[in-house]
């Protein structure tokens, strides 16, 4: 597939934004409101980073979109279409995360349930995005448990990565907890992320040249598509890159994701550095840009046995 940096961008910082959620209401739920003064502050501007992070993704993905004005119609297959209900599980959840960030501003008593509802809203939301595309079943490459696994341990592991880069600067009692769910969910993401590049080095293409022309001779080689320059299909189901190409993001991705976010997270809780570890976040999350332009890569849509030559 030709991956849409709108969708890279779009499911990147609604991750981290759930994320982060989710470390700042454990903190809630550990009692966290009432062990320290300035608790409810750094709830609040860790509330609303979220909502910066949640509102970026949803303007990201504004721009797939040709025509932004009928977007609302997106919702109206909700019964159906996964894509629906990420629509309304989006806004949703950024609603909940506003009120538990304005009952944190207003010191209210309520936050406790409006976080649990925004919880449950945060992991329906990871459930519909990664839905999206474990659903498509004619792409082998996305249509795995491992994909669901995966938007969901990257998403926490960048929100729980920028929790204690922000915890660093104003709640010193939780970095070293936040410190260590995130390498935590760093690890997993990896060893999850690893497994499901294993998987699909090993897939075998259902179909071939010749069922796809409806030609059953064994040996049939494609020289021309039937016209000469490209078209949509050429256009917005291949990237167009070389296998080395994609061999060398995958082996950024890993490093820039996973393994020097990692390395940065332990050497900035054994050192009680806050730059260490907002250098941890920003590597990991452009790790995370390079490893979602590859997912949406490497899924090989079934048309390109078609269109394989241009000329």
């Amino acid at each position: 597939m030709n991956p849409a940096f709108s969708v890279v961008f779009l499911t990147t910082l609604i991750g981290a934004g759930q994320g982060l959620f989710l470390a700042l209401f454990g903190a809630e739920l550990a009692g966290y409101v009432y062990s320290a003064p300035d608790a409810r502050g750094f709830l609040l501007i860790g509330g609303a980073v979220a909502l910066l992070f949640t509102a970026g993704g949803l303007l990201a993905s504004f721009f797939h979109l040709g025509r932004p004005e009928r977007a609302w119609r997106s919702a109206a297959m909700w019964r159906t279409s996964w894509l629906s209900r990420e629509v309304i599980a989006l806004p949703v959840f950024m609603g909940l995360l506003f009120l538990w960030t304005a009952g944190h501003a207003a010191a209210g008593d309520w936050t406790l349930p409006l976080g649990l509802l925004a919880a449950l809203a945060a992991l329906a939301l990871f459930l519909c995005t990664a839905m999206v595309y474990a659903s498509v079943r004619f792409l082998q490459e996305w249509a795995s448990t491992f994909t669901l696994v995966n938007y969901t341990l990257l998403g926490l592991a960048s929100g729980f990565t920028l929790a204690t880069a922000l915890a660093a600067w104003g709640a010193p009692m939780l970095v070293d907890a936040y410190g260590v769910f995130a390498l935590v969910f760093t690890l997993a993401g990896l060893v999850s992320r690893s497994l499901s590049l294993a998987r699909n080095a090993r897939l075998k293409p259902r179909s071939t040249v010749q069922t796809a022309i409806g030609i059953r001779h064994p040996k049939v080689t494609q020289v021309a598509m039937g016209f000469m320059g490209g078209s949509f299909n050429t256009r917005e189901f291949f990237h167009g890159r070389t296998p080395g190409a994609l061999h060398q993001v995958k082996w950024l991705f890993l490093l820039g994701a996973f393994v020097l976010p990692a390395a940065l997270l332990v050497l900035g809780l054994y050192a009680a550095s806050g730059t260490l570890l907002a250098l941890a976040f920003a590597v990991q999350y452009a790790g995370l840009l390079a490893e979602r332009w590859f997912f949406l890569a490497q899924a090989n849509h079934p048309q390109n046995l078609y269109y394989q030559a241009v000329a």
